[in-house]
């Protein structure tokens, strides 16, 4: 048995991916469209990716959909991108359930409104029995706020060691759930920044930065950049056990 199918056989033990979905806009601008095009073509990307993902080892998918500074961006286009985002959480729950996915949203809910937060709850407890793929979708986030929200939550008297401070984490942004390590990040639209994602959890992550506008990735590039990451050293400070002995 290939790593690869021995960690699809583990289901959330497979190896954890970060994705940064950039380009929507560029891509559209490029083919004379508006904005919000690009934006509902990259929901089709991310389709793509989570159907894809189990397949090649992934346990854990996390997608950056909105960060808290997207807010800045014209009323419409965040209007438009709540909207796209309310729709497709309607349209893909059910195809999360019968594929065993779980979606979980981090990131702040209390500017989101009422009615998402409801939707949000729902597809969460929808798809609580999904095994197969954990998928968390990062909206209004920012891994700058969560780790001050986190260090507040700390006791004064007795610093929490990272264990303790990464399930600290965990209760800040939603889920419950200690922040898990990121072994690969992928950024799609040529940038390369991490722009205020997953900070802790990146810590030790392979960064992979990728020309491709967000709405043209699919299964093929995903393969490539798990395929590159696993063709990686991993030291975490130390040294490869060749070179050590």
């Amino acid at each position: 048995m290939t790593n690869a199918h021995h960690r699809k056989a583990r289901g959330d033990a497979g190896i954890h991916v970060a994705v940064i979905m950039d380009g929507n806009g560029r891509w559209a601008a490029a083919r004379g469209l508006p904005r919000v095009a690009g934006h509902s073509e990259g929901a089709a990307a991310v389709r793509r990716t989570v159907e894809s993902a189990p397949t090649l080892g992934i346990g854990t998918l996390t997608l950056y959909a909105f960060s808290s500074d997207n807010w800045k961006r014209p009323a419409r286009e965040v209007a438009a991108l709540m909207r796209l985002f309310r729709k497709h959480l309607a349209s893909e729950t059910p195809k999360l359930i019968e594929n065993g996915v779980r979606l979980t949203i981090i990131g702040r809910r209390d500017r989101l409104a009422e009615s998402l937060q409801r939707a949000i709850a729902a597809a969460e407890d929808a798809t609580r029995e999904g095994r197969r793929l954990h998928l968390r979708v990062a909206i209004d986030y920012s891994a700058r706020d969560l780790l001050v929200r986190a260090a507040s939550r700390c006791d004064p008297e007795r610093l929490p060691d990272r264990e303790a401070f990464a399930e600290l984490l965990g209760e800040a942004y939603g889920g419950g759930e200690p922040a898990r390590d990121v072994d690969l990040l992928i950024r799609t639209g040529g940038e390369q920044r991490l722009s205020d994602f997953l900070l802790w959890e990146c810590a030790y992550a392979e960064l992979c930065f990728l020309e491709c506008m967000w709405p043209e990735f699919g299964e093929a590039e995903l393969g490539e950049a798990v395929e590159w990451f696993h063709g990686r050293q991993r030291r975490y400070g130390g040294l490869v056990t060749a070179a050590a002995g």
